[in-house]
């Protein structure tokens, strides 16, 4: 049988009776769109972060792009960001019409702020600081940087429900955040689902209004040209369930990533790098991401093991041929192309059967043995 490096299946055992009950409770409840469902969560997950405002989307690239409308970027305007992330945070840069500008990230694979003002122009006008693979930027001099040159600042939070920095929650420092709820994040859905977060009244309005064609309680009256960009009524009563089990998930990741530490600490003389936390940060371990300069040797002796691993990412956004304006950044890249060179990442969600950890975990043993 193969291991998987995601799989919902023995979490759904575990909850299906609750995850049946909640699509019952909505197909009964006689509202399918903008229901009680999605009011109920967005009051949840903003209670949660405590942060005044929730309004839920289709899905989280969606997420960023209407977060960045709302804070009023589009055409003209350039965001900074990184390449070492999925490529749908540039996806959703790029259809503002804005042009993403990429800094490099340090070993931790987060954003190395040390490199904002080198790519600050007269056009700047926003920076987008991804929490990757379960923790966060180091947001104080974001927000430094920011406050200093009159940028808006919209936190990617796809990877990192229920992280936090200096004790304060992934998603409550920048003027909004963007969540994805696609069904492998910490906090998943059983399909594609998106929020974003903040405390502004006026990026809330045109956030209501962006997600349902521009249009301001009144059907048919458009406002300003938006999207149909809605959180659906199922997905958003399956998370409002799961979101009181979010705290028990992050610490099912935490002891899955003790477990690969312990058992894995050996292989680091022989330069397997594990992950760190970067300081002042609570890691939820979104994925296990490992590096080694012989990575795609290991992949190659692994697949006799029916192991699955999985690269996040193998190919930085500047490299890729759907966005060939991008290809020479306005500085070096030399880790995030080095990192994606190295990455992989481990079978990770709070369900993983020990028995299943412990057989990747030999594995690693007998393929290093081969090195």
């Amino acid at each position: 049988m193969t291991t998987r490096v995601w799989d919902y299946l023995p979490e759904f055992a575990e909850e299906e009776t609750d995850i049946l009950d909640a699509v019952r409770t909505v197909l009964r409840s006689g509202r399918l769109i903008l229901g009680p469902a999605v009011q109920s969560f967005e009051a949840e997950f903003s209670a949660y972060h405590g942060v005044a405002h929730c309004v839920g989307v289709d899905n989280g690239t969606n997420a960023v792009k209407l977060g960045l409308e709302a804070l009023g970027i589009g055409p003209g305007d350039e965001v900074i960001t990184v390449s070492n992330t999925a490529a749908p945070t540039v996806v959703a840069i790029a259809g503002t019409g804005a042009t993403p500008v990429f800094v490099d990230v340090g070993d931790d694979y987060l954003m190395n702020t040390g490199q904002l003002a080198e790519v600050l122009t007269t056009r700047t006008r926003a920076v987008v600081p991804v929490h990757l693979y379960g923790q966060c930027v180091d947001m104080d001099p974001v927000l430094r940087f920011a406050e200093t040159h009159g940028l808006a600042v919209l936190e990617d939070c796809a990877q990192a429900h229920g992280a936090r920095h200096h004790g304060r929650l992934a998603g409550t420092m920048g003027d909004a955040a963007a969540f994805s709820f696609y069904p492998t994040k910490v906090l998943g859905a059983y399909g594609d689902g998106g929020a974003l977060l903040t405390a502004r009244d006026d990026v809330d309005r045109a956030l209501r209004q962006l997600r349902y064609y521009g249009m301001d309680k009144v059907y048919y009256v458009v406002r300003s040209p938006g999207h149909n960009s809605r959180l659906d009524e199922v997905q958003a009563e399956i998370l409002r369930r799961k979101l009181t089990r979010l705290d028990g998930y992050i610490a099912g990741r935490r002891a899955v990533a003790q477990r690969y530490a312990d058992g894995l600490s050996d292989l680091t003389g022989a330069g397997l790098v594990l992950p760190t936390t970067a300081p002042g940060n609570d890691h939820v371990h979104y994925v296990y991401v490992v590096r080694h300069p012989q990575r795609d040797r290991i992949l190659e002796l692994l697949r006799r093991y029916d192991i699955e691993l999985n690269i996040s990412y193998p190919w930085p956004v500047h490299t890729m041929s759907g966005f060939p304006g991008l290809a020479t950044p306005r500085v070096p890249l030399p880790n995030t192309e080095r990192l994606a060179t190295e990455i992989f990442s481990l079978p990770m969600y709070p369900s993983l059967p020990r028995h299943v950890q412990e057989r990747v975990i030999a594995a690693l043993h007998d393929v290093f043995s081969e090195l």
